[in-house]
């Protein structure tokens, strides 16, 4: 009789589920969407003994051309100098939530494009896992606004958990 030890060749990949998590990174724009996926980071940061990285992205100002119904237009720098400001002011609010109590918490302030600025940070950070909340967009808003969170799932080194709002936000 013919014995044959045969190894499946799925066996020879490691098991997804015994990545090791050292950094998470967390994008946030501070709206209320983006504050739900801080309790799914948070979670796994504590349940791996992870890092968080929290990051804010400003975007570039692109001045309007013709009529903006304003009767003198802001000047771009000042509306730059405001966003920085609200970042610097905002994002080491996150690290005070009760649910980082305890937490490694670092914050990055970045600028660009939201998703390629929060792909490079993910990527020269090393990070193990990217949290982002979705909007939540379909249709023509999502056509509009383009989806950040879509563009970092196609673009990250790592894998992207996406949190979406609950139902009716």
């Amino acid at each position: 009789m013919l014995s044959l030890n045969l190894i499946h060749p799925l066996s020879l990949i490691p098991h997804p589920l015994t990545m090791q998590i050292r950094s998470i990174l967390l994008p946030t724009d501070f709206s209320e969407c983006a504050s739900y996926a801080l309790s799914y980071a948070t979670s796994f940061a504590r349940s791996s003994g992870a890092k968080l990285i929290c990051v804010h992205v400003i975007e570039p100002i692109v001045p309007t051309v013709g009529y903006s119904g304003l009767s003198e237009p802001l000047p771009v720098a000042d509306i730059s100098e405001q966003l920085e400001d609200t970042a610097t002011r905002e994002l080491p609010k996150i690290a005070t939530h009760e649910e980082c109590a305890g937490l490694d918490v670092e914050e990055v302030v970045a600028h660009g494009d939201a998703a390629s600025e929060i792909v490079r940070v993910a990527r020269e950070r090393n990070v193990d896992l990217i949290v982002i909340s979705s909007h939540g967009r379909t249709g023509l808003g999502r056509i509009l606004f383009g989806s950040t969170a879509e563009s970092v799932v196609r673009h990250a080194h790592c894998p992207v958990l996406v949190v979406k709002p609950p139902q009716g936000q």
